[in-house]
């Protein structure tokens, strides 16, 4: 009876899958492919990893006027070489997955599907190739390959909390786009065009640089009215910075605390929520059932 390939550990980045067939180069694809432990599989990941750093590198290199026109023949080559590489790894993910299109769909799916388009689509318009650098994205599977699932675990608590607060912070978005578009329309007024304030919009993009920054110096007011309006603009540019921080870290803060939480209940007052390494009931003291039933009643204060 043919031994049983294990489906690869899901994450939020990379779901489970299941290989074609329990034998034959199919499973034995699989296995390289899409395991990251030792042998063959962790030579394969090591490899691939070197191949995407390479071919970022030619892409960046290429993007020089100076090395594009003394080694155009040489990045072409490899621009390509590396393209038909990851099309034939790709090809061959989807040929030994038992549902190929789950991974098509996934979010490695979709970046390793990026990253070899831009060759082939430059073959119709010119240019595309240097899109290429979304391959970087691939080197996310560095996390697996060392290991590093639980930063991914992580990241996901980010997330998570930037998605809680995001009620919050596009409020604190409309305040400041009305705030921009109100000094915008002052400083069109009290500078003018002659003094490169030439529309709203312009003075909007005043506005917003001279809050988020100090001014980048293209755009700057010249009458005192104008000088007293920008020190206002920018302590409030100050002030408002704090906002969105805020907001953010105190759902973060609150999210940590859930993900810290336990979910048993207490068998004898029946509160819920407590540490995830508590042994006892933060209210009565009785010992919580996870730990009574691996460590017996001995420890109840209950029972002594």
């Amino acid at each position: 009876m043919p031994r049983r390939v294990p489906a690869t550990a899901p994450t939020e980045l990379e779901p489970r899958f299941e290989p074609a067939s329990q034998q034959g180069w199919r499973r034995h694809a699989f296995e390289v492919i899409f395991h990251h432990h030792q042998g063959a599989a962790r030579t394969f990941d090591v490899g691939l990893i070197v191949a995407i750093v390479l071919s970022v590198l030619v892409v960046v290199l290429d993007s020089e006027p100076e090395l594009h026109a003394r080694h155009r023949d040489l990045f072409y080559a490899l621009e390509w070489g590396f393209t038909l590489l990851f099309t034939v790894e790709y090809a061959v993910r989807l040929a030994v997955l038992k549902h190929p299109l789950r991974y098509a769909r996934s979010f490695f799916g979709v970046v390793d599907l990026l990253s070899i388009l831009p060759t082939w689509l430059s073959l119709l318009f010119s240019g595309t190739q240097y899109l290429l650098v979304v391959r970087i994205l691939r080197l996310l599977r560095i996390f697996r390959v060392l290991k590093l699932v639980r930063y991914l675990d992580e990241a996901g608590v980010l997330l998570r909390s930037l998605q809680r607060s995001r009620r919050k912070v596009l409020v604190f978005v409309f305040a400041v786009l009305t705030l921009v578009v109100i000094f915008g329309a002052i400083m069109f007024q009290i500078e003018g065009p002659e003094r490169g304030f030439t529309s709203i919009p312009v003075g909007m993009y005043w506005a917003i640089v001279t809050m988020a920054t100090v001014g980048y110096g293209d755009l700057t007011p010249q009458t005192p009215l104008g000088q007293f309006v920008t020190s206002v603009l920018i302590l409030i540019g100050y002030g408002i910075i704090a906002v969105p921080t805020g907001i953010y870290t105190t759902e973060l803060a609150h999210t940590l605390r859930e993900e810290q939480r336990d979910r048993r209940q207490c068998g004898q007052c029946g509160l819920g929520d407590h540490e995830r390494d508590a042994a006892f009931c933060r209210n009565c003291g009785r010992m919580l059932p996870g730990k009574a039933d691996k460590d017996g009643a001995a420890g109840d204060p209950a029972r002594s």
